[in-house]
């Protein structure tokens, strides 16, 4: 210190830093969820994105720290090649707390622990049957995800569950599981949080579409990172689905059921679909679509996606698996033409068997959505595949981990 009188406060004493951090209570989420993200990898960085000086970014970073969601560098390091001033790095807390994903398909369901940042702690074996009851399903995946926390021993702040089905808001319905055979307009949610509760565990617990939430954790953390208006769509095990991500949020529209692009119709002279309608995307380029159009009979060893997925990776030069595929991609192109002529989006991510399909012929693709679209035509959209594995399971996380980034101090208090 030079000149002037010394500070009479005895040193280490909280009165300014707890001044600093009443000043950015408020910055609490915000910068969480850019550490969430990996957008703030130092404190100068989150210093810079919150808009806040030094002293408030590190009264923020070291709430968070008390808090047990993050970890500050005791010492300021420079970043490789770097000539500014060394700044604390931030990280994730590794034995911070988790939440409860679930997921349930046509083939099975599965249980994790997610930690903040899209990071998969813990999985259980995955249950290859379905039982048309949804309480007795979502029973089992949340007394796997309850076994779990025990033998972890980690502290759960929440649960949430995708499921293959549009959830309408705001009570949380499966409107259309139809490949579960659960009953249309189940209360999934309710359930859900019933399970939740009944074993034991704590936090709020949440429901939705397993694309909306692929698309989310993927914006999040994986092939959608930076994109402002985000297209998803993905085929998994049954069907196919759609999402969008506007602004860093998903859009869902009025009651939870935007973006059903399996019912776009693709063939007029096509498949029937449950819908009414023919020629569907939801039945013209999912994976019993191309094993009905490749002549295989789906087995009972394998999932129908794992045995899609191998065909065309492995036997890409057997003509018909090279002419159903064809198909196929042609099908998905004109599909994602349309929603480019409508959405104009400035990225979109393909996912499940439609990932596949993207890497087996990226070219043909890009022409069929070039070639029949306004927006392809002048200029293309990135077309990439999705990067995270289970990305449903992690944007079931997000669902949950949404009220933490929201208020740290309040969900875990």
């Amino acid at each position: 210190m030079s000149g002037g009188k010394a500070d009479p406060r005895p040193a280490g004493d909280g009165t300014t830093s707890r001044a600093r951090l009443d000043r950015g209570r408020g910055a609490l989420g915000p910068a969480l969820e850019l550490v969430h993200t990996g957008r703030a990898p130092t404190r100068a960085v989150l210093t810079a994105e919150l808009g806040v000086t030094r002293a408030t970014a590190g009264a923020v970073a070291a709430e968070l720290e008390a808090l047990g969601l993050i970890r500050v560098d005791a010492r300021p390091g420079a970043a490789a090649g770097s000539q500014g001033r060394p700044s604390h790095r931030l990280a994730l807390a590794e034995d911070g707390p988790v939440v409860l994903a679930a997921q349930v398909h046509a083939d099975g369901f599965r249980a994790a622990l997610v930690g903040l940042g899209g990071q998969i702690v813990a999985t259980a074996p995955g249950c290859e049957a379905v039982d048309a009851d949804p309480a007795k399903v979502l029973g089992s995946v949340v007394q796997a995800g309850a076994d779990l926390l025990r033998e972890t021993g980690r502290r759960c702040v929440g649960a949430g569950l995708a499921v293959p089905s549009a959830v309408a808001e705001p009570d949380g319905l499966a409107l259309n599981p139809l490949h579960l055979a659960w009953p249309a307009g189940a209360p999934v949610r309710r359930i859900f949080a019933e399970c939740v509760r009944a074993a034991g565990l704590t936090g709020p617990a949440f429901a939705g579409n397993d694309v909306n939430l692929a698309a989310l954790a993927e914006h999040r953390h994986g092939a959608g990172r930076g994109a402002r208006d985000l297209l998803c769509v993905a085929t998994g095990h049954r069907g196919v689905g759609g999402a969008l991500v506007l602004d860093g949020r998903l859009h869902t529209g009025s009651s939870g059921l935007a973006l059903e692009v399996g019912h776009l119709t693709v063939n007029p002279e096509g498949r029937p679909c449950y819908c009414g309608s023919r020629g569907c995307l939801d039945v013209e380029a999912d994976p019993l679509a191309f094993l009905t159009a490749a002549g295989r009979e789906p087995g009972p060893e394998v999932s129908l996606l794992q045995e899609s997925n191998e065909l065309i990776r492995h036997h890409y030069d057997d003509p018909s698996v090279r002419e159903a595929a064809e198909a196929l991609i042609d099908r998905l192109g004109q599909g994602l033409a349309g929603l480019v002529n409508i959405l104009n989006p400035d990225r979109i991510i393909l996912g499940g068997l439609h990932r596949t399909l993207l890497d087996a012929d990226p070219d043909r693709l890009r022409a069929v959505v070039a070639d029949r679209s306004l927006w392809g035509q002048s200029g293309g959209v990135p077309i990439l595949a999705c990067t995270l594995d289970h990305n449903s399971l992690v944007g079931a996380a997000e669902l949950a981990w949404q009220p933490v980034l929201d208020d740290p101090l309040a969900a875990l208090s």
